[in-house]
Parts: C-alpha cells; structure tokens; sequence
C-alpha cells in the first residue's frame, strides 16, 4: 500500500475535517465511535465470527481466504455500491477500521477498482481512540477549568451555550442531570460520551491559558461516567456561581424540564403523550422518595395526580409551578447548599446571568 494513501492527521479526523467512512462490523460500531461516522461493514457481525473462529483455529492464511469466499459476487458488489456512493457524496473521506490494517487495504483495493482513490486512518480507530483519551489527559493538565455551579434552574446550561470555550455535559450525554432529566432520546454508551467530550475540547482550539467552562455535575449524568481525570479537574476547580430568583428558577424548570419534555412525548406518541408523561413524573418522583421524605412526597405526588391536561394549559401550568416550588425548597435548595458550602472556598464568582456573561469574558 503506498504510503500516500494512509492519512495520519488523526486531530483533522476528530474535528469533522474529513468524513469518516467506518467499516468496522455493527458490533464494534456501536461499542464505539467516532462521533459523525458512517458505518458501512466489510463484514457483518456473524461473518467477523465465523472468521475469527477460522483465524484462531487455523491461522490468519485460512482466515483471509475464507474472509474473500464469505464476501463475494452480489454481496461484494453491494459493499463497493454502498461505500461508492459514500465517496461520491464525501470526497474528502477516509476509511477506518479497528487498527487500519486489513479491512481498510481490502476496501481500498476495491474501490480502486471502481475508479475510487481514497485514504485510510493510519492506526485505524484504535488510534483515533487513543488520541481521544490523549486530548482528555491534556486538557485536565494543562487547561484552566472553571466550573459553572448554581442551584436547580439558574439556567446554568444556558449560559454555557453562550459561551466560545464550554463543554456542554449534559448536550453530550443527552440527559438534563437530574432524577427528572431523562430523555426520550437514548444515551449514548460511555466511550462515545467520551470520544465527544474530547473533540469538543479540540474544537475550542485554545491557547493553554484560557479557560474552559464546565457545568457543575455530580460523577455521573444518567448512566454516563465523567472522565476520572476530568472529574477529578473539576472537584478541584474554581467555581462560578450562577444566582436567580425562586420565580425565575421555577419558571425555568417549568419551561425546560415539563414542557420542552411532554413536547418530546407528544412528538414521539401524541395519543398517548399526556399519560406517558405522567408516567414518567411519577417514576421520576419515585427515585427520590426516600431522600425527598414521605410527607413532601404526597403532597407533590398529589399535585401530580391532579393534572389532566397538557402542561402548557394556563390551569396545568399553575399546578406544575406548586409542585416544582416544593421540590425545588425542600430537596433540591437544602441539598445544594449542604454540597456548597463544603466548598465554598472555590467561588471566584457570584452573580445573576448578564454579571456572569460579563465576567466570563473578561476570564476568558
């Protein structure tokens, strides 16, 4: 394979500078990935079995050959096809396997045979993988986090959307980082969660001293894990505190956490949108029963059960608002404060969303 043909700029890849044509199986794929990348396998799952079966019983010779019998005739040619019309829409794209061997020379010698010249990832995405993992170690040793805190509704994830060098946690791990932050939306799995938060990180593209701005979270987001080093950055880091008004906050969660979510229910299921949103209130409620106590639990569990109509109804509106009151001051306020003022030394902030925004570009 000539050496031209192999294209080594992993960092170009990461930012989305060149499609990513991945013909790793789906199995592989969907363990993760490049965030942006097309699968189209040489091999599907049951084929990549059968041939590792062979390449461990009988040697990598064996292996091939049987690789070349399994792919052939109509199916090669619906492989070439698939990929064909990939280049012909990306004529910048590369191919990527798991280390950028095999799989990726075979697909270029066949599309080669179709007229398409085209580069493969060196070191395939084990290497695109590693330089995620690199990008993440760096940015925690040489970057300056500042972490944006403040209590429930301070429109904290907001704000970072107004700002050039924030990493958005909880955009990437699709979930709003509470018991109620569910989406209907999956998550992605934790090396994908991963891969993103370091190309986010790339693509800020920022001088050593700058700050970067990340939300105030708890180890986890859902059933996502944030990076050890990078948690371990932020546990450490100097805090911003965003500060609101109990109106402002409550109306903030009304509009982001009830309304944007039965809007989500709706979309997905209008029939039966209004009775699975409830569903999810109540399951959400749930979780925190113990740590909510029984009597603030009935009397916003009772609210709950009293609406019957879509939350963005004047008279539903007025309902969510009470309960969210009560959540927001007997759980959600006493719990904050409790965490803040074990750090309290880190504030080098306090002030309302216009003084933050101000502030943050004079930090950054």
């Amino acid at each position: 394979m000539p050496e031209s043909t192999a294209f080594s700029n992993l960092f170009d890849i990461l930012k989305g500078e060149a499609p990513l044509l991945d013909v790793r199986s789906p199995i592989e794929f969907n363990r993760g990935a490049i965030p942006g990348a097309i699968n189209l396998p040489l091999l599907d799952d049951e084929q990549r079995r059968v041939i590792g079966i062979r390449y461990r019983k009988s040697g990598r010779s064996d292996a091939i050959k049987l690789g070349y019998q399994l792919i052939s005739g109509n199916l090669k040619s619906s492989r070439i096809k698939s990929w064909k019309e990939f280049f012909e829409k990306n004529p910048k794209g590369i191919i990527c396997c798991y280390r950028g061997g095999l799989r990726s020379r075979i697909t270029q010698e066949w599309l080669a045979s179709v007229g398409i010249d085209c580069s493969m990832v060196s070191g395939g995405y084990k290497a695109l993988r590693r330089s995620c993992i690199d990008i993440l170690d760096s940015a925690c040793s040489q970057n300056k986090i500042i972490v944006v805190s403040g209590k429930t509704g301070t429109s904290k994830t907001e704000i970072l959307t107004n700002i050039r060098s924030a990493i958005d946690l909880e955009g990437i791990a699709s979930h709003r980082g509470s018991a109620f932050g569910r989406r209907l939306r999956p998550q992605p799995t934790q090396i994908n969660f991963e891969n993103q938060i370091a190309i986010d990180l790339l693509r800020i593209d920022s001088p050593s001293d700058r700050s970067i701005f990340i939300e105030d979270e708890s180890s986890s987001i859902g059933s996502l894990s944030i990076p050890i080093n990078l948690f371990y950055q932020m546990k450490n880091a100097p805090i911003a505190l965003i500060e609101a008004s109990i109106e402002k906050r409550v109306d903030k969660i009304l509009k982001d956490y009830i309304i944007s979510n039965y809007h989500e229910f709706h979309y997905h299921d209008p029939k039966n949108s209004l009775t699975l949103f409830s569903e999810f209130l109540l399951s959400s409620l749930w979780r925190i029963k113990k740590r909510l106590g029984e009597k603030n639990y009935r009397a916003v569990k009772k609210h709950m059960d009293g609406i019957l109509e879509p939350p963005n109804t004047e008279e539903a509106m007025k309902s969510h608002q009470k309960w969210i009151y009560t959540l927001i001051t007997e759980y959600y306020d006493p719990m904050y404060e409790y965490q803040l003022e074990k750090k309290s030394h880190r504030i080098i902030f306090r002030g309302d969303k216009a003084e933050f925004l101000h502030w943050s570009r004079e930090a950054d």
